[in-house]
């Protein structure tokens, strides 16, 4: 696979659409999931919902069309969501009184009705999640990682005072990290957004951040600490125990589709999608080869091993379509399923399959009596090899040597001499707005996160060359 950026996204592209994960549709920025991409989005939504489960949280559901007036009483909300907002503007033929936005997010809709629902610390916390589709109309948009409207879910919660809410906040960005590197195998920087980054509303914002193979980064999930802003806005109070009124300070958090983009552009190579076998569709395919139409025996014995991966709930298909063998081996290559199996009347006289994971080029034999343990095996360990792998790729493409606008200027220089990614850079920040846009205005590097436990320590500015203050992750950025 090229590592030029161009190259990149026409890999991305075909990548996506030989392995038939979606399709456009007639509609801007708007993309059909096929089956295939649908229950990929379905893995991450199991495991998600699950931790959610597990820490309290319950699924709600909120309307779609939020009221102007609503964004209207939280004015850095509105400022950061104007530009991206679709309206409804007319129904049944009338024009309405009142412009409702397509949802960019739910805080001004949760919090109205917030306001309605918590009256006293009884009520307190309140720990929902919705799991929808909002509309940001992009102007530039790719399938999965950039749309017009995209599925996510989004935590709103609501708490007595700062320290629960705060707890709330990290408790779920260590769900999303956990998540992201232990589901997808995606190593991830965790860390806190400078305040050019942050969520618009919110006091903090927490992210964690995933290199893709062209060296881009991808916000993979953010928690973000709203403070009393919104319950403010709303008029969320509640009375404490000592028959108080007081704000009830508030939380919200999201992970989106864009994270099956990410593992595309994470794991792929040059034969296609290469999918972590924790989230894969199919995670076994079986394939008879040789003359095996005319030998029962074979898919008898397919048929078996069929049965016995399907009891020990591996997601397992058997291909007996009337294509050649090599057909369907760039075929499941393409759809990135990380375990094929073959067999073929020498295999069935020698008792064994050969087998092949996605990620090697090597077959190995595997004996009939052990196939169901060598697979589960198989498919755990490469999991484990895709996640180091990522990791490895992540650290080659870190610079930590960078420390001015100079070095970081000669660095892009030679990159695009050498035909190699930038990467990510470790670098200085004096915590001055002004300094953090004129790096990206004349580099496109953004802020991406202040990690939490950073390689190592920087101590002067990129930009200015005084002191810093953070130590941050900077990196072009879808």
């Amino acid at each position: 696979m090229s590592q030029k950026t161009n190259d990149f996204s026409k890999w991305y592209i075909d990548t996506i659409q030989k392995a038939d994960l979606m399709d456009y549709t007639p509609v801007r920025g708007c993309i059909a999931f096929k089956p295939d991409g649908y229950e990929l989005w379905e893995h991450i939504q199991e495991e998600m919902d699950k931790r959610f489960k597990e820490t309290g949280h319950r699924n709600a559901y909120f309307p779609m069309l939020i009221p102007e007036s609503f964004f209207q009483k939280e004015k850095d909300h509105i400022e950061g969501f104007s530009p991206e907002l679709p309206w409804v503007t007319e129904a049944a033929g009338e024009k309405l009184e009142e412009r409702l936005a397509l949802r960019p997010t739910s805080e001004t809709m949760i919090g109205h009705l917030y306001s309605n629902w918590i009256k006293s610390y009884r009520d307190l916390p309140v720990l929902i999640n919705q799991w929808a589709n909002v509309f940001r109309w992009e102007k530039k948009t790719l399938p999965f990682i950039r749309t017009s409207e995209f599925l996510w879910q989004e935590g709103h919660t609501a708490h007595v005072d700062e320290e629960d809410a705060r707890k709330e906040t990290m408790q779920m960005l260590t769900i999303y990290k956990e998540v992201v590197e232990g589901l997808l195998a995606i190593p991830v920087y965790d860390g806190q957004k400078t305040p050019l980054e942050r969520f618009a509303g919110a006091v903090d914002t927490f992210s964690i951040e995933a290199m893709m193979k062209d060296g881009k980064a991808v916000q993979a999930g953010t928690s973000h600490y709203l403070g009393t802003k919104f319950s403010e806005a709303f008029d969320i109070k509640y009375l404490t125990k000592d028959n108080k009124h007081a704000y009830v300070h508030t939380t919200s958090w999201g992970t989106s589709t864009r994270l099956i983009g990410s593992v595309i552009m994470v794991h792929g190579d040059e034969q296609g999608l290469v999918l972590p076998p924790k989230i894969a569709p199919t995670q076994v395919v079986l394939i008879p080869v040789g003359p095996w139409k005319k030998n029962h025996a074979i898919m008898e014995k397919l048929d078996e091993i069929f049965a016995a991966l399907k009891a020990k709930g591996i997601r397992v298909r058997l291909d007996d379509s009337d294509q050649s063998p090599g057909y369907k081996f760039n075929e499941w290559e393409l759809k990135g399923v990380p375990v094929r199996i073959e067999l073929g009347p020498r295999d069935l006289e020698n008792n064994q399959v050969l087998m092949k994971a996605r990620d090697v080029e090597e077959k190995v034999s595997v004996p009939l009596e052990s196939i169901v343990e060598s697979i589960k095996k198989e498919l755990e360990t490469m999991q484990t090899r895709l996640f180091e792998k990522a990791k490895a790729f992540r650290e080659k493409n870190s610079h930590t040597h960078i420390n001015t606008m100079e070095q970081l200027n000669q660095h892009i220089a030679e990159s695009e001499q050498n035909g190699t990614i930038p990467g990510w850079i470790l670098a200085g920040w004096c915590g001055d707005d002004a300094c953090e846009e004129s790096v990206k205005e004349k580099t496109k590097f953004t802020t991406r996160n202040i990690p939490f436990n950073p390689p190592k320590t920087k101590h002067t500015c990129l930009y200015c060359g005084k002191e810093a203050k953070h130590t941050v992750w900077f990196a072009r950025a879808y």
